[in-house]
């Protein structure tokens, strides 16, 4: 992670050949990039950005708060592209915390279980927005990512799915966890016998945790930083079109723009369309 001179963030750099799932449980986030879209998001809001051929962005995490501190927590997940959608064309949707579908029950002891489903399905809640290229937009190909928090004492049993998905979950924050009884610090990524249940049991203080899990692609993956493609002779063509048209050029005044410490939540995307919370 690197800072902006002025600006806490990751001032104008390119993407190629992936999306960028961008969740923030706290704090906020400054979007810009090439095609002239911006926003504003944060506090449980999820970004989803497909990069396909090529785009420039900044993200950048605004000193909102002048006299004290701005916190900011955020996970970024990337999500490769099938060949088939390696150069569609880049574009970028947000989730807004009070469109992403949740699952919750609460057991006879007052324990609570909370999942917030950016991506897939659990139990009938089923996610509101997946970027038409994306891997996740074909159902077949079972991709998931939940946000889940257990409170203390409370479980919750994983479905099993297709004996081909790849599924980890990612335990952040809280003392420990069991999973069908075995015992598991935090801090940890475990993988998981997707095609199998398993029960997640929280510990004293209950738990933060990440599952993702997807259909492997099976296709070749070579990339240069932030450039991914499928073979490394396509790596020549990728640098000379970046160098060629810098993916539509940079329609900011500077490399690291942020939207006044005044301004809400937002999204304004490149068509013109604009979104509006807060």
């Amino acid at each position: 992670m690197y800072h902006g001179h002025t600006v806490p963030g990751f001032p104008v750099h390119p993407h190629v050949g992936f999306e960028t799932v961008t969740i923030v449980t706290q704090g906020r986030v400054d979007h810009a990039d090439s095609l002239g879209a911006a926003g504003r998001f944060g506090n449980g809001d999820v970004q989803w950005m497909t990069a396909g051929r090529g785009v420039q962005h900044s993200e950048m995490f605004p000193l909102i708060d002048q006299t004290g501190d701005n916190e900011l927590r955020l996970f970024q997940i990337w999500l490769n592209l099938p060949r088939a959608s390696k150069k569609v064309d880049p574009c970028y949707c947000m989730i807004w915390h009070d469109e992403i579908a949740e699952y919750t029950a609460t057991d006879d002891a007052g324990h609570v279980v909370t999942v917030r489903v950016i991506a897939g399905q659990l139990n009938g809640a089923r996610a509101s927005k997946v970027p038409p290229d994306s891997w996740a937009a074909d159902p077949a190909n079972d991709v998931a990512i939940w946000l889940i928090q257990l409170s203390p004492g409370a479980q919750l049993t994983l479905p099993a799915t297709q004996g081909d998905i790849n599924r980890d979950l990612y335990f952040y924050q809280g003392d420990v966890i069991h999973i069908d009884g075995q015992l598991i610090d935090s801090g940890q990524a475990i993988a998981l016998q997707a095609d199998q249940c398993c029960t997640v049991s929280s510990g004293s203080i209950g738990c933060h945790m990440v599952l993702m899990q997807g259909k492997p692609i099976n296709e070749p993956v070579v990339f240069h930083g932030p450039f991914v493609v499928n073979d490394e002779s396509e790596l020549p063509a990728v640098f000379d079109a970046y160098q060629r048209t810098q993916f539509g050029g940079w329609p900011w005044g500077r490399k690291d723009p942020t939207h006044g410490a005044e301004r809400g939540r937002f999204a304004r995307y490149a068509s013109g369309e604009e979104e509006y919370r807060d």
